[in-house]
């Protein structure tokens, strides 16, 4: 076993000189970096190495307009100055309460150079959740864009906070101070070298509570070749990112993007028509979203699609919430074979990749593990279960080991084999299904239900735009099923023959008992489903 995995580092090690991520040519450089991803983390590091080997290279577009990797080196310095002036030392815990902007990205490489440790919060925070988090986090200062000023009425007022973004014609509190004001009033001279990296807190998606804190103090160069293995990346290549960085993918490949020295261009918020005009305007080669992004893009008319020059994109990569079947060969026709559909999560980082030749094959399969990852399914006993088409829980192995919750709690680990929470079984093609959530399961009269399965065959119809089942109480038979339908646009779907659809295509104990319908469905900003609120739904009301 263990030399398995040391021929697996050196194929990992192979791959990252095969994408660029390390020159062979430049070993002085690569041995550098590789040395100071050791001392101020990825973000930092990485910003410094484009810094070095391409200093006026486009690093961000954001609605400001442009920095290079020279600038955005220099203004995070000079916010690293400003915050160490501040009295924010290393170990310190900071927050950072923004969309995808340079504000962002500033806060993020400022807290690498500093030795801090940076929390990412949700912009899909309601005030309570924010500052349970901040307490138990123990936050000792706040970089939040302006529109989310409400939400800090909930700190203590003596926390120090800075303004990553200022929305026009917001009325600042006195005395307020923003990155810009850092960045004018500090210098951009190196810093000190931190005594250790300070690392990151990811959190969960908070689909079930109140979300968890997953801690990355460093960030192994294995990581790094998981992504670039089966993504298409491209050296000094154009990245659109429309998935929120503050969560784990848009982090990720924002990470491996700037390790490629690439141009990353993002915006605050989502647009569908935006993005493709992004992609145009900017020739990029690789968009970066979330499944119920795509569906909004794929959804819009011809007519619309047609105005924009998408023959530069050669990957749009997908992670955060299920790709249905439909999805999948309905974006495929309309964007050709492009679509990556990555599964992880924020503990097991990178788990599967599917290429579009496995989702021409397989609509909706997340693929193979790439290099130094492995999947296995444990049945209930915890024994390994080897069967094709036999659905039971996913547990992976990552070169990128989760440290463990920042409240104490761990996952389940069998053989160095770390819980997903989901289940799924393989094909005959060897590929990974996901089913859904392991928690997500209903049992409704004895016989067990997982909602994703009644999801996708719901989505085919094409007067069903979204829809969500989730199980409610019952007397008789413990749960009952209820569809959440978000019909198509000038559609007028019957709940009546919805349920009689499912009967002709489904078992009899998958039909749900109740449609209901609604205008949008409630999703956090990485898209995944917020199915507690529906089952928390008063539907007569």
């Amino acid at each position: 076993m263990k030399l398995a995995h040391a021929l697996e580092v050196v194929k990992a090690l192979g791959v990252l000189r095969q994408n660029g991520v390390s020159n062979p040519k430049a070993p002085v450089e690569t041995l550098r970096t590789m040395r100071e991803s050791q001392i101020y983390g990825p973000q930092a590091t990485l910003v410094r190495h484009s810094a070095r080997i391409a200093p006026d290279q486009v690093a961000l577009v954001d609605e400001r307009g442009e920095l290079t990797y020279r600038e955005l080196d220099d203004q995070s310095t000079a916010v690293a100055r400003g915050l160490e002036a501040a009295g924010i030392t290393p170990g310190t815990v900071i927050a950072v309460l923004a969309r995808d902007h340079r504000g962002l990205l500033l806060s993020m490489i400022a807290a690498g150079k500093l030795g801090v440790r940076i929390a990412l919060m949700n912009t899909g925070f309601a005030k309570p959740q924010f500052a349970e988090v901040c307490e138990r986090e123990k936050v000792k200062a706040v970089l939040h864009d302006s529109e989310f000023l409400g939400l800090l009425d909930a700190l203590p007022p003596e926390l120090p906070r800075y303004l990553t973004w200022v929305d026009e014609g917001t009325e600042l509190p006195a005395g307020a101070q923003t990155l810009d004001d850092l960045v004018a009033a500090n210098s951009a001279e190196p810093l000190p070298a931190p005594p250790r990296p300070g690392g990151f807190i990811i959190l969960t998606s908070g689909t079930t509570g109140l979300p968890k804190g997953a801690p990355r103090t460093k960030v192994s160069p294995l990581a790094t070749a998981q992504i670039v293995d089966r993504l298409p990346f491209v050296q000094r290549g154009t990245m659109v990112i429309v998935s929120p960085i503050f969560h784990s993918t848009g982090l990720a490949t924002w990470l491996v993007g700037t390790a490629l020295s690439n141009k990353i261009v993002m915006r605050r918020r989502f647009d569908a028509e935006g993005t493709l005009k992004a992609i145009s305007d900017n020739k990029a080669n690789m968009l970066v979203a979330v499944p119920t992004m795509l569906h909004r893009m794929a959804e819009l008319p011809a007519d619309v699609r047609a105005k924009y020059d998408l023959s530069s994109l050669t990957g749009i990569v997908l992670a955060g919430s299920a790709l249905s079947p439909e999805l999948c060969v309905k974006a495929t026709e309309v964007f050709g074979p492009v679509l990556y559909n990555l599964y992880g999560s924020t503990e097991c980082a990178v788990a599967t990749v599917a290429q579009p030749d496995e989702l021409a094959i397989a609509p909706g399969t997340v693929g193979r593990p790439p290099i130094t990852c492995e999947v296995r399914l444990y049945d209930e006993d915890d024994k390994q279960v080897s069967a094709t088409n036999t659905t039971a829980r996913i547990f992976i192995r990552s070169g990128a080991p989760f440290e463990g919750y920042t409240d104490g709690r761990h996952k389940q680990i069998i053989d160095g084999f770390m819980s997903s929470g989901d289940v799924g079984h393989f094909d005959e093609h060897g590929l990974l299904m996901v089913d859904g959530r392991d928690d997500d399961m209903i049992v409704s009269g004895g016989e067990n239900v997982f909602p994703q399965e009644v999801e996708n065959l719901l989505l085919e119809r094409p007067d069903i735009f979204d829809v969500a089942v989730v199980g409610v109480d019952d007397v008789e038979f413990g749960k009952r099923l209820r569809a959440f339908v978000v019909p198509e646009p000038g559609q007028n779907p019957d709940a009546e023959e919805i349920k009689a659809y499912v009967k002709n295509n489904l078992a009899r104990y998958k039909v749900p008992r109740e449609v209901v319908f609604l205008d949008d469905l409630p999703r956090n900003p990485t898209g995944k489903l917020l199915r507690r609120v529906l089952v928390e739904y008063d539907v007569n009301a």
